[in-house]
């Protein structure tokens, strides 16, 4: 595949394993899921207590059908738990990893303690080779300047993106959170190729692209590698960021204890995510019993197994989060099945309005579909009598209220009233975006 300048690319960085048969991976999978569960079961009591406690042994998955029908899934809040009665990494850590531990990194802990992430040598080494070929598939290569507007720090996520990005062996420039103006004198001052940052920050970007007079259609970015929250495969979203920049969007990214995290990875044909089910294998089930499968096409909760980490290993975690599945092929040529609008949201983020379920990138599919509003927007949820009401707050001209509210009942399916700010008048998004203030 050849670049802007002509130079001549292999297409995947990884073709025997990118195209493989998806009968065949099955089985290497199905082979991974037991190794995985006998090593958990016999070395990590986390696992021992929590198998023995729901009547389950590794013995009894003789199929994938089998390990999602039998194996119990965990939870953060157990992880938590565990951390607590077990400081600092938990009994799911083993106490010698293959190597030693290489990288400590945590969550935020906004909310209480952080949950302390401990990667061994090859884990960390392993994760540098599956994030390449994740980066690799959302376009980026040697010979791109690659700059990092992820935080640096507890935080798991621009690691990965240094990992991929020095395995490809492009330039990298990971400059973190900075000056949004600053961010957008660097891309012009080096000429970056590739802007790597939450999906709500490259749209805000946009806006003080405007203010400050950048043309970002004119500029060098020809690869955005947005992911840390839902959004980036959001077809609204994308096509917001992918105009405004002039650039192709690629969602990459999981959660912090799935790392390698980029194993959920759009492509460049715009199909979704790519999972790389040989690394970590996702299923979607039942919201209500995660030890039902559900058929593609059909929303669910997320449920991930490392199939290679030997520390931490997260064998059917199930963050919260809902999705759904496509296996048809995709015009990149890659086998593996896809989230075709990556993760939709998170299953407690759900709002019930009216009967109605209701998520936040529900309302910014409704709000980016309404040409002329600001990037920011948020929901305001009330409680006057029986039941939950939502109001939508926009940017724009007041007169965009009845497109806006069209907008919103034609995604949303009921009736929700919006309000129009002045530009600049909400709260401006420099990492992630918080959509809902809940006044019940």
């Amino acid at each position: 595949m050849a670049d802007a300048d002509g130079r001549d690319w292999p297409r995947y960085w990884d073709a025997e394993r990118e195209t493989r048969d998806p009968a065949e991976r099955d089985g290497l999978i199905l082979e991974r899921v037991q190794a995985q569960l006998g090593y958990v079961y016999h070395g990590l009591p986390f696992y021992r207590r929590h198998y023995d406690a729901h009547g389950f042994h590794p013995d009894q998955v003789r199929s994938l059908a089998d390990f999602t029908a039998k194996v119990p899934v965990i939870t953060k809040a157990m992880l938590v738990a565990d951390q607590a009665e077990h400081p600092p990494f938990g009994s799911y850590t083993p106490e010698r990893p293959t190597g030693g531990i290489a990288r400590i990194h945590g969550s935020s802990g906004t909310s209480g303690t952080p949950t302390m992430y401990a990667v061994s040598r090859g884990d960390w080494d392993r994760a540098g080779e599956v994030h390449a070929m994740a980066q690799w598939c959302a376009g980026v290569r040697p010979d791109d300047v690659v700059q990092v507007g992820f935080p640096f720090g507890l935080f798991f996520g621009g690691w990965g993106v240094v990992q991929g990005a020095e395995r490809i062996g492009a330039t990298l420039f990971p400059i973190g959170i900075t000056d949004s103006v600053r961010h957008l004198e660097l891309i012009e001052r080096l000429g970056s190729t590739v802007f790597s940052a939450t999906p709500s920050y490259a749209v805000h970007l946009l806006s003080v692209a405007e203010k400050h007079g950048f043309d970002l259609r004119a500029n060098t970015v020809a690869h955005l590698l947005v992911g840390g929250e839902p959004g980036g495969s959001l077809p609204g979203t994308r096509r917001v960021i992918e105009d405004g920049w002039g650039a192709v969007v690629a969602d990459a990214g999981s959660t912090s204890e799935m790392y390698p995290f980029q194993t959920n990875v759009g492509c460049e044909a715009g199909t979704g995510t790519h999972l790389f089910t040989d690394e970590v294998f996702t299923e979607i089930v039942d919201a209500d019993d995660p030890n039902a499968a559900v058929p593609a096409g059909t929303r669910g909760a997320v449920v991930y197994t490392h199939l290679w980490r030997d520390s931490q290993p997260m064998i059917r975690f199930a963050p919260g989060d809902e999705s759904y599945l496509a296996d048809d092929p995709c015009p990149c040529g890659r086998t593996y099945p896809r989230l075709p609008e990556g993760v939709l949201g998170r299953l407690d983020d759900m709002l019930v309005i009216r009967g109605a379920n209701i998520y936040p990138s529900a309302v910014d599919t409704a709000v980016r579909s309404v040409p002329g509003l600001g990037p920011e927007f948020r929901i305001r949820v009330t409680r006057p009598g029986a039941l939950d009401e939502m109001t939508v707050e926009a940017e724009g001209d007041p007169a965009l209220k009845p497109e806006l509210e069209a907008a919103l009942s034609r995604v949303l399916g009921i009736r929700v009233p919006a309000v129009l700010l002045a530009h600049g008048t909400l709260p401006e998004t420099t990492f992630k975006a918080r959509r809902v203030v809940d006044e019940r």
